[in-house]
């Protein structure tokens, strides 16, 4: 068959350096991402020197401040390279965006002396995050966490033990931003620290066999009697959980990207196999029933991207965004979900084996239904909003 390469996608960019920006991602996902994808996923490999590649050209702290070694960037401009790297492999654009999401306490709510002592290695210093909330008894229940903080025997730091669950990058991390209980139940009693990935007791359980996403490691993480100092508590005590939330909207809305990312590439390969495979004399896209699921799989992806750049727009804005950034994550990824199915049966039984690209795109994009707050806990938070809290 000729080779057809996809079309970039037409993107809203407010700036010509976001355009530059664009254009270098684009580089990097095909050069150095893409053509490896599908080979390192099937073989389990987290391709850490790429993501050492994006931190030296500024892509691993695109929305922070410069001062501390961040790209200045809004959001409305990172979830779109975000999308760039998802469309390539998965594995980069999710866990850019899981690294984003562990730098937000601290590049948030850490103090000043905290910010110039560890964000620069944090956004560009080659180091790689993790963020340790969800255990094994609590993940869409994140406030019934267990891991506890306690002081130690002089009074000027902690002693962290429990166990983290779901953990991206647990085991190859070089730093942890922890969720661990301080004081009462609940979410109150709750405090965030910055964990070094190299801190004596803590380890990574060997990491989860997925259905996708296989060269992205998943991992519990174990906290055996870990000591930080003082220095590294974020925030106040009892404002972790607070912290927490605040960091997982803006999480949403990375996972949303993600999911257009994926859906994006599916659509490419459906199209690009469309107009190439020809059954009864043309291509099988001159097909009317065909040629109706590539419409309603465009019109979902461009409907998806527009709601995320919505709430990006409304978060750079300094406005609230929460109950988009959930609609953003139910939407897209949800879309995502249909698009790869819809992607597989266009491809027929070339769509069902590893041959193809468009198998892998259906099962990464399951995860993305699930990762950070459930799509049914989204609706739940899109509720409250719409209808007020539950009654007791």
């Amino acid at each position: 068959m000729p080779d057809r390469a996809p079309q970039p996608v037409d993107r809203p960019l407010p700036t010509e350096e976001a355009r530059d920006l664009i254009s270098l991602v684009r580089d990097i996902a095909q050069r150095e991402i893409a053509p490896k994808a599908a080979e390192e996923e099937d073989a389990g490999r987290f391709p850490r020197e790429v993501f050492s590649l994006l931190s030296e050209s500024g892509l691993l702290g695109l929305p922070y401040d410069s001062e501390y070694g961040g790209g200045d960037q809004p959001y409305e401009v990172y979830l779109q390279v975000l999308e760039e790297l998802a469309a390539a492999r998965l594995t980069v654009g999710l866990g850019v965006s899981v690294h984003t999401l562990s730098c937000h306490a601290l590049a948030t709510f850490g103090s000043k002396e905290q910010q110039v002592e560890h964000l620069p290695a944090m956004l560009g210093g080659g180091l790689l995050g993790a963020y340790c909330l969800s255990e094994p008894a609590s993940g869409s229940d994140a406030a019934s966490l267990r891991t506890k903080a306690v002081r130690d025997g002089d009074g000027d730091g902690w002693v962290i033990t429990g166990t983290k669950a779901w953990i991206t990058h647990g085991g190859v991390a070089d730093f942890y931003t922890v969720m661990a209980r301080t004081g009462e139940e609940g979410p109150r009693g709750i405090t965030a620290f910055l964990v070094p990935g190299n801190a004596e007791g803590l380890s990574a359980a060997a990491p989860e066999k997925k259905m996708g996403m296989k060269g992205s490691p998943t991992a519990q993480v174990h906290f055996d009697g870990v000591r930080v100092g003082d220095d590294r508590r974020i925030g106040e005590e009892g404002q972790g959980f607070t912290i927490a939330l605040s960091a997982l909207d803006s999480g949403r809305l990375g996972i949303a990207a993600c999911a257009i990312g994926v859906a994006q590439a599916a659509l490419d390969e459906a199209v690009t196999y469309a107009t190439e495979r020809r059954q009864f004399g043309k291509p099988i896209a001159d097909f009317q029933g065909l040629r109706f699921m590539l419409a309603d799989m465009a019109t979902q992806i461009e409907a998806g991207r527009a709601l995320y750049l919505t709430a990006a727009r409304l978060k750079d804005a300094g406005r609230p965004f929460a109950k988009q950034a959930a609609m953003a994550k139910l939407h897209c990824t949800d879309t995502a979900m249909k698009v790869t199915t819809d992607a597989v049966q266009i491809l027929g039984g070339y769509g069902y084996t590893a041959d193809f690209p468009a198998e892998r795109f259906m099962r990464e994009a399951k995860v993305l239904q699930i990762v950070e707050g459930t799509n049914q806990i989204q609706r739940m938070v899109i509720a409250r909003h719409v209808a007020g809290p539950e009654t007791r």
